[in-house]
């Protein structure tokens, strides 16, 4: 296995620990958001580019399997979610689909497309096609791209937004490492993000509801 170089730490430790931490703190909002857009083509230039991924779907794919694990991880979320909604705060239960529709499905929509892929491309794609030689086995590098992923939500600075993606990291890398579908982690992603939205924690999350 070949050692990598000093600048894939350096980028590494750049992009995914010292930004996000610098976004934890007050400073200009479009400051954050230029460094955010310079990293992100940056890191589209990387991957196109330096490490010649394609960003086309092109690989077969098991859609069936997929949607199995999916449906079944999607029911045990559910269950979990609507039930510490009920408990914690039953006003905000499917409050913002029954009351709110249209801006229910917009929300959906801009999140899915516009915060979902990216973070999938930085995250997952991006991430395990630069580093995976950093790490000695899977299992670490898995555990180490759950944590960056929370990092990355630290400027909510909630607790619960901090737990919730480190168990989101942790399925979005298992199911990377299995499919290598950038596309497949994509809509699991979005999946997920969705139901909570839906089932009432967008505030506790950061959503603008």
């Amino acid at each position: 296995m070949r050692t990598p170089n000093i600048y894939k730490y350096i980028e590494f430790f750049s992009l995914f620990v010292l930004i996000p931490l610098s976004y934890a703190f007050p400073y200009s909002l479009f400051l954050k958001a230029g460094i955010g857009v310079l990293g992100f083509v940056y890191v589209l230039f990387v991957l196109i580019r330096v490490e010649g991924v394609s960003l086309k779907l092109k690989q077969a794919l098991d859609w069936n399997l997929f949607w199995k694990q999916t449906a079944a991880k999607l029911i045990i979320i559910a269950i979990g979610t609507s039930s510490y909604v009920f408990f914690i705060e039953r006003e905000a239960l499917f409050q913002v689909v029954l009351n709110q529709p249209l801006k229910w499905l917009t929300l959906l929509f801009i999140y899915s497309c516009f915060s979902v892929y990216p973070q999938e491309l930085l995250y997952r794609t991006f991430f395990f096609t630069r580093y995976t030689e950093m790490f000695k086995t899977t299992s670490l590098l898995i555990c180490i791209n759950a944590t960056v992923f929370a990092l990355g939500h630290l400027f909510f600075k909630s607790t619960l937004v901090l737990v919730l993606t480190s168990i989101g990291g942790l399925l979005f890398a298992l199911t990377y490492v299995k499919t290598k579908s950038t596309f497949l982690v994509t809509i699991e992603h979005a999946l997920y993000g969705s139901w909570l939205f839906t089932v009432g924690m967008g505030q506790m999350l950061g959503f603008p509801v």
